[in-house]
């Protein structure tokens, strides 16, 4: 049991070492031998649970899906998490994070510029996680708008997308605020119609 318990830990710290690293750098910038140093692992033990850098990548992404999903959530939590308020809280935890300290941007947006592979394992991983993250904002927008959030939701999702980019190239967490208002204009025009 006890051997388990350190395989696991040692797997978990190569995640949250290698997560890190590629989001501070760039996950071609950092070598393998960066990763098992800094993890404190052997590298028999990293190429037991990633065989490949590719393995890890991909591993990587989906940790770092489950951490920015556990953030929105505790972050919208504290934003006033209402019903008719959601597509608000959400714009307001999405500021809190283009204020954190080493904000980068969209780790997944990252990774796929970087690997430029359209056939590449985490490319793959990354289109599949917009195509939740769009689904996840319709689903906010439904809850203020019914149907009509399929004719904006799309709309709303490039708002998002977009704000990421201004907040890490002109190091504007405001853009938050500029998205959120345009959403919020969407929605009321779409309940006019």
């Amino acid at each position: 049991m006890a051997r388990t318990r350190e395989k696991s830990e040692a797997r978990q710290r190569v995640l949250e070492t290698a997560d890190r690293l590629f989001y501070a750098e760039g996950v071609r910038a950092v070598g393998i031998d960066r990763i098992i140093a800094e993890a404190g692992v052997a590298k028999m033990s990293l190429y037991k649970h990633f065989p490949s850098k590719d393995d890890l990548i991909l591993a990587v992404l989906q940790y770092r899906e489950q951490t920015v999903l556990a953030f929105f959530a505790s972050a919208m939590e504290r934003h006033g998490r209402r019903s008719k308020d959601q597509l608000r809280a959400f714009f307001a935890a999405l500021k809190e994070w283009f204020e954190s300290p080493g904000f980068r941007g969209c780790a997944f947006q990252n990774a796929a510029i970087e690997l430029a592979d359209p056939d590449h394992p985490a490319t793959a991983f990354v289109r599949g996680h917009k195509e939740r993250f769009a689904a996840f904002l319709r689903g906010l927008i439904e809850q203020a708008v019914g149907r009509a959030a399929a004719k904006i939701a799309p709309a709303v999702h490039l708002l998002v997308e977009g704000a990421i980019v201004t907040a890490v190239v002109h190091g504007s967490p405001d853009a938050a605020d500029v998205a959120c208002d345009a959403a919020q204009k969407l929605m009321a025009g779409a309940k006019d119609t």
